[in-house]
């Protein structure tokens, strides 16, 4: 058993280090519009949503998210072709982070970590469906290793560890995201990368595909995001419904990785709340003058846990009423794991709000990089004078257009939440009634929620 495992090690080491992740542009954005004209609107149809949900006959939840074939998906084994490809570009992003300049906005591998990945792909996952089966960097190379030497994984994944590695991982990344004094640099970065992915696939060639599903925290963040997208599998076919139908389907998640889904709300929240003048007013600093976020590593990293055991608390505790209301007798875990997929459209709205202006910027960096990926002055795209603009931050028009964006990603992802905790209530033999008092508290927080998504995207900011 030592010579495999040595032999396991040895190859992993051959293979050059490649992903990870860290934080996308600051939303350096401050609205100006009478925002409480479209709060009020935003809350209004939430809570509207809770009212009609109360009256609608107790199959109509299921309803909503049913499915409908479109064709066969194939069978072809293309995934691990481009995973080899994911691993290869992220291995010259590696490269290019530390051989390439320094600017954040010229280099690739800040640009593309954070506005291609954590912006464009996450939200696209979470929107579409599950691409990562795809663009996972991890499997194509561990398939390769796998085939070079014959070798399988010398060890069991412990049972008992449930996926509480993966939600310590990801706290880890958002520590990284959130609290690192320079996320952005390319060369910290790219370091950052490097080792994540390496770790983890030396995780995946000692105990195999389970560690990727329980302990890789971004792959497992993928996948959660996954079920949310509009096209899944079902029944062998490609099939569409209303997001949030696949994980309607599925059985309710063990209670490490319920927790992780709640933190990625929580996550989210605290991204735009740390950089409001509140948040910057409770640590007693000037928000006009902020003195660089090395000054406030310790006050992030507990504000991050702090927010999250205060979110994973309070959406706990309105399960918790709401069973006792209705007079349910199911243990609080039981209910937790049960409705924490519901939470998910939430945080995708959310996310997709609040990265949008930086994505709008730096999407066209990311361009300008494709079309010189080395720097030496070439036009890969064809675009010889090719100049970045945010002229659409200065006229009340696209502003409005912007804003009503955001507003209407948050909106949309607490509206289906809502639909989707409704469906899930539904089920399992409860009564309507029953069903509709015990989620009455959990909507009562997701329409307070909304106000709250809301008051983040139109705060002024001060970093």
């Amino acid at each position: 058993m030592t010579h495999r495992v040595v032999l396991w090690i040895a190859g992993a080491a051959l293979l050059c280090p490649s992903k990870a992740a860290a934080h996308a542009a600051e939303q350096g954005f401050v609205l100006l519009l009478p925002t409480d004209v479209y709060i009020a609107a935003g809350v209004a149809t939430v809570a509207l949503t809770v009212l009609v949900l109360a009256m609608l006959p107790a199959q109509a939840g299921e309803t909503i998210f049913r499915t409908r074939s479109l064709r066969l998906m194939p069978s072809v084994r293309l995934r691990h072709l481009t995973s080899l490809v994911s691993t290869a570009i992220l291995g010259f992003l590696i490269w290019r982070g530390f051989t390439g300049p320094g600017d954040p906005l010229s280099n690739p591998m800040p640009l593309f970590v954070w506005t291609v990945w954590w912006v464009g792909l996450v939200s696209l996952q979470g929107l579409f469906g599950n691409h990562w089966r795809w663009t996972n960097p991890w499997t194509g190379a561990a398939k390769l290793m796998a085939f070079a030497t014959g070798l399988r994984a010398p060890f069991r994944y412990p049972r008992w560890f449930g996926s509480w590695p993966g939600v310590f991982v990801f706290m880890g990344f958002a520590g990284f995201l959130l609290t690192d004094p320079a996320p952005a640099d390319p060369a910290r970065l790219a370091a950052f990368v490097g080792f994540y992915w390496y770790t983890a696939f030396l995780g995946l060639a000692l105990f195999g595909p389970a560690w990727l599903l329980r302990a890789e925290a971004l792959t497992m963040l993928m996948r959660a995001y996954g079920k949310m997208g509009i096209f899944g599998r079902a029944r062998g076919r490609l099939a569409m419904g209303l997001w949030g139908w696949q994980a309607l389907r599925q059985a309710p998640p063990g209670l490490g990785l319920a927790v992780l889904i709640i933190a990625l709300l929580g996550t989210g929240s605290f991204d735009g709340l740390n950089e409001t003048f509140w948040w910057l007013g409770q640590l007693g600093i000037n928000p006009l003058e902020f003195p660089g976020r090395s000054v406030v590593v310790a006050q992030n990293l507990v504000g991050l846990l702090a927010s999250n055991i205060a979110l994973i608390s309070v959406f706990a505790g309105c399960l918790w009423v709401g069973d006792r209301l209705a007079g349910l007798q199911r243990s609080l875990r039981e209910t937790f794991c049960l409705y924490a997929p519901s939470i998910l459209p939430i945080a995708l709205g959310y996310h997709i709000a609040h990265y949008l202006t930086s994505f709008m910027v730096d999407g066209q960096y990311v361009i300008k990089v494709i079309n010189d990926p080395l720097g030496d002055g070439s036009a890969f795209l064809g675009l010889r004078d090719f100049y970045v603009t945010t002229g659409f931050f200065n006229t009340p028009a696209t502003v409005k257009v912007i804003w009503l964006s955001q507003a209407g990603a948050v909106v949309a992802g607490h509206v289906v939440a809502i639909l989707l905790a409704h469906a899930i209530a539904m089920r399992g033999g409860v009564g309507r009634r029953q069903a509709v008092i015990a989620q009455a508290p959990l909507a009562a927080f997701m329409v307070a929620y909304t106000f709250f998504g809301l008051w983040l995207l139109a705060s002024p900011r001060g970093l």
